[in-house]
């Protein structure tokens, strides 16, 4: 019974969940307000503590007046700026919802300037009430009032500059630029660290592989957000065998679908529970970005989507996209840090991500919704043909058969020869399987 319980221990404060948890923490409003309420009102205590030390000629007298009259403009000040902190903040929420995605809430409410400031303000306002309280109670004697007001000036400082700095920010917030920014970072963020453990640190399992053993379902639907790698190593070691991961965060869980599938030593002779193993994939009702790089292609795509519908009728912005798109896949095919020679999941066997199925989530929603669009042909055949040079077989592959698609929607939906023609020619360089210096130089610009 040791080794599960200090296999469990070692899995809950592993680097990942906690990593996991903070970012959980980050996109709850009330969290960082809440912390520096309580920070506040032991600030005002330890004023009391200097009353403790002997009184130096060289401190000059403050009045309790002068405390008393700081702290009620503070008082009085700080409320109406938190409420108005937190209506522009709901307003720019809003805003990212309407213009962009509702898939990118969680981005723009984890801002951290923004709940910077918010927890700035109430906490000012905790702190200047039960300070004018215990004050008017002649609470703090000489030292204390010295402390007191030089906290209360810090406090003060603190607030305006903090305010100045969100005043910039919160124009910023929730626009559409801001947000695809924001997407761009968070998918850029998940790519570095899942192509530099493009198994999880596990082994990787061979494209096309049937999986052998005991199958094990998920029991409710909805998205899988993370996996223990470490209870699945645990589990794997407690049965004397090896555990093949067969849903990736992202995929879509429900009962009848196999999370995983685990093998164990037929001299075992306790039966085994398959329960930890199933608590070992975490599932909720929304797609995350932490462990997910096709979720970011997936919400890029969506705000691409959105600006091409009529409604929006804004081709530039998914012109702009796709030269995001680019760079992310870019990032994904550049050479990361070098794996340890020994994984260090050992039992558990991972499939990687597939190249191909990343482009469709990226590319697909674009060349179809922008296909009567040829400023948006013109971008994607050029992007195609730059991601088919990145050296990458899967890539190229995958390249090339979006370019060969988009075209095809391209000629369907535009009703003008030339136009078709200008994508054809681009097609043209994009298809070309080994292109050459000439013809990279011959690229129409």
């Amino acid at each position: 019974m040791a080794g599960p319980d200090l296999a469990s221990l070692s899995s809950l404060f592993s680097r990942d969940t906690l990593r996991f948890v903070l970012r959980r923490i980050r996109e709850r409003l009330w969290v960082k307000p809440l912390f520096i309420g309580i920070v506040s009102v032991f600030a005002v205590f330890l004023a009391k503590l200097s009353d403790q030390l002997q009184e130096s000629d060289l401190l000059p007298v403050i009045t309790t007046e002068s405390v008393q009259s700081l702290l009620s403009v503070m008082a009085a000040s700080m409320l109406p700026i938190a409420m108005f902190a937190v209506a522009s903040m709901v307003s720019a929420y809003s805003s990212a919802s309407n213009t962009a995605t509702p898939r990118s809430f969680p981005l723009v409410i984890s801002d951290d300037v923004s709940q910077n400031a918010l927890s700035a303000f109430i906490g000012a306002f905790i702190f200047s009430v039960v300070a004018l309280t215990a004050s008017k109670n002649q609470y703090f004697e000489g030292n204390g009032r010295f402390t007191l007001f030089s906290l209360t000036l810090l406090v003060l400082a603190f607030v305006i500059f903090t305010f100045v700095r969100w005043v910039d920010r919160i124009a910023r917030l929730g626009r559409l630029g801001t947000t695809v920014d924001q997407a761009e970072r968070a998918t850029a963020a998940v790519m570095r660290r899942r192509r530099d453990a493009p198994t999880l640190g596990g082994v990787l399992l061979p494209p096309n592989s049937q999986p052998a053993g005991d199958a094990v379902f998920a029991d409710e639907v909805g998205y899988v957000q993370r996996i223990d790698m470490e209870a699945l190593q645990a589990f794997a070691k407690r049965v004397g065998g090896t555990v093949v991961i067969n849903a990736l965060p992202g995929a879509f869980a429900l009962p009848g679908r196999a999370l995983a599938f685990y093998t164990s030593d037929p001299a075992l002779q306790e039966p085994v529970d398959p329960a930890a193993l199933l608590h070992a994939f975490r599932i909720g009702g929304d797609r995350l970005f932490d462990d997910d790089p096709r979720f970011g292609l997936v919400v890029l795509a969506e705000i691409a989507g959105r600006a091409l519908s009529p409604a929006v009728n804004d081709p530039g912005t998914a012109i702009d996209i796709v030269g995001t798109l680019a760079r992310l896949f870019v990032l994904w095919n550049t050479p990361g840090e070098k794996a340890k020679d020994a994984p260090r999941f050992d039992r558990v066997h991972v499939p990687a991500l597939d190249v191909a199925e990343m482009f469709n989530d990226a590319f697909t929603p674009i060349a179809r919704d922008g296909a009567g669009s040829v400023e948006v042909g013109v971008r994607l055949q050029k992007a195609f043909f730059a991601l088919g040079l990145c050296g990458d077989d899967a890539m190229r592959a995958a390249a090339l058969h979006h370019a060969r698609l988009a075209l095809a929607r391209a000629e369907q939906a535009l009703a003008l020869p030339e136009d078709v023609q200008v994508l054809r020619d681009l097609a043209a360089f994009a298809l070309q399987s080994a292109p050459s210096a000439a013809a990279n130089a011959g690229l129409p610009r």
